[in-house]
C-alpha cells in the first residue's frame, strides 16, 4: 500500500487508562470535539450513566482475547502482558482486527479521525499498532490517569458493595497491584506512538486547558477553537458531580510496600502529563516494574499452600463431576441396552407381533 500524504492519511486516538480512570469521560469528549466512535456503542448503565463511548466489537474483541489466557482487565500478573501479546500474534486475530478497522477507516475517508476507547487496548498494543500500519493510519494514544486511591475506591463502590469486608480488603490490594502493573506496561505500549497523559482532575476543573494540551500532542483537529471560552457541547457533558470517589491512602487497605511503589507510579505518570517521554519519569517506572516483579514473586511465594489447596479442590471438583458424569452415562447405556433387548425381542416374533409397550 502506498503511504497517503499526511493530511489525507486517518487518525486513530485509542483511549486507554485503568478502568474507572475517566476513559469514558475523555472518549466521550473527544467524539463531541468532532472524532468519529465506530458504531453501535456499548449503552449506558448504572454504574455509567453518561455512557462509554465504547465500540461494542472492540470490547467483545478484546474480552475473546483476555478471556482466552485467561488475564483480567486490570491482571496484576507482570506475565499478563506478554500472555496476551503471544495469543494476539495469531493471524486469525490479527486479519480480523484488520478487516473491521479497515471498513470503519473507509467509513471516515481520507483525513478522518477515529476514537478508540477500551481500557484493556494496551494489552493489544502490538496488534492494533501492526495492524494500523498495514491500512496506512496514523496511531495515537491518550491515557487517562487518575489517583490510584480513588480507582481502587471507585471500582469498590460499583464492583463490590456488596462483598464481605475479607473478600473487599482482597480485591482492593488486587486492583491496587493491577494499577502499578498496568501503569507500567501503558507507557511501555504506548512509547514508540504519538501520545498524551490526561489527569481525571485536569478534564473535569478545565477540560479545554487539559484538551488543547492533548491536542497539540496527538497532532489532531477539533471542531472548536479552545483558546475561548464559547459554550461548547462539552460543557453541558462533563458533570463534576460524578467525581465522587476523592480519597486518601488511609482508606486503602493494603501492604506499605505496594503503597510505595504504588505512589512512585503515580509521580512519574504525573510528569508525563506535561513531557510525555520525560526519560527520568520512564525510568522512574521501571524501577517500579522490577521492584514489583519480585514483589509478586514473594506474593506468590507466600500464597503457595493456599494455591496448591485451590488448584487440589479444583481437581476434586472436577474429578467428582466427571465421576458423576460416568455414572450417568452407564446407567444410560444400560437403559438403551434393555430397551434394544425389549426391541430385538420384539422383532423377533413375527411380523404380527406387537412391541411390549403397544397394548
Amino acid at each position: 500500500m502506498s503511504e497517503a500524504p499526511p493530511e489525507n492519511r486517518v487518525r486513530l486516538v485509542v483511549v486507554t487508562g485503568s478502568g474507572r480512570s475517566g476513559t469514558s469521560t475523555v472518549a466521550g469528549t473527544l467524539k463531541r470535539l468532532g472524532l468519529h466512535v465506530p458504531q453501535p456503542e456499548m449503552p449506558p448503565d448504572e454504574t455509567n450513566p453518561r455512557g462509554f463511548y465504547e465500540p461494542i466489537w472492540v470490547v467483545d474483541f478484546h474480552k475473546r482475547l483476555l478471556n482466552s489466557i485467561p488475564a483480567r482487565t486490570n491482571d496484576a500478573r507482570p506475565q499478563a502482558a506478554a500472555d496476551v501479546s503471544a495469543a494476539a500474534a495469531a493471524p486469525e486475530v490479527h486479519d480480523e482486527l484488520r478487516t473491521w478497522l479497515a471498513e470503519h477507516a473507509a467509513e471516515v475517508g481520507p483525513g478522518g479521525q477515529l476514537v478508540i476507547k477500551d481500557p484493556r487496548a494496551f494489552w493489544a498494543h502490538e496488534l492494533w499498532a501492526s495492524v494500523a500500519d498495514e491500512l496506512g493510519i496514523e496511531m495515537s494514544y491518550l491515557t487517562m490517569l487518575r489517583h490510584p486511591t480513588e480507582v481502587v475506591q471507585s471500582r469498590e463502590t460499583y464492583y463490590l458493595s456488596n462483598q464481605t469486608d475479607e473478600f473487599r480488603r482482597t480485591r482492593q490490594t488486587a486492583n491496587l497491584a493491577g494499577w502499578v502493573n498496568s501503569a507500567y506496561e501503558t507507557e511501555v505500549a504506548t512509547r514508540p506512538r504519538k501520545r498524551a497523559f490526561v489527569r481525571y482532575t485536569d478534564l473535569l476543573e478545565d477540560w479545554r486547558s487539559a484538551m488543547a494540551r492533548a491536542q497539540q500532542q496527538l497532532g489532531i483537529t477539533f471542531n472548536a477553537d479552545l483558546s475561548t471560552r464559547d459554550h461548547h457541547d462539552v460543557d453541558d457533558f462533563i458533570d463534576t458531580k460524578l467525581y465522587r470517589s476523592k480519597i486518601t491512602w488511609d482508606d486503602v487497605d493494603t501492604i506499605p510496600e505496594l503503597r510505595e511503589q504504588a505512589t512512585i507510579a503515580w509521580d512519574a505518570c504525573n510528569t508525563l502529563v506535561d513531557a510525555p517521554y520525560d526519560e527520568g519519569a520512564i525510568a522512574a517506572l521501571a524501577g517500579v516494574h522490577d521492584r514489583y516483579v519480585v514483589l509478586h514473586q514473594y506474593a506468590e511465594a507466600i500464597a503457595l499452600d493456599h494455591t496448591n489447596r485451590a488448584v487440589a479442590l479444583g481437581r476434586r471438583e472436577v474429578q467428582a463431576k466427571n465421576a458423576e458424569l460416568r455414572k450417568r452415562l452407564n446407567r444410560r447405556k444400560t437403559e438403551v441396552e434393555r430397551l434394544q433387548g425389549q426391541l430385538d425381542q420384539a422383532s423377533s416374533g413375527g411380523g404380527g407381533s406387537r412391541l411390549p409397550w403397544k397394548r
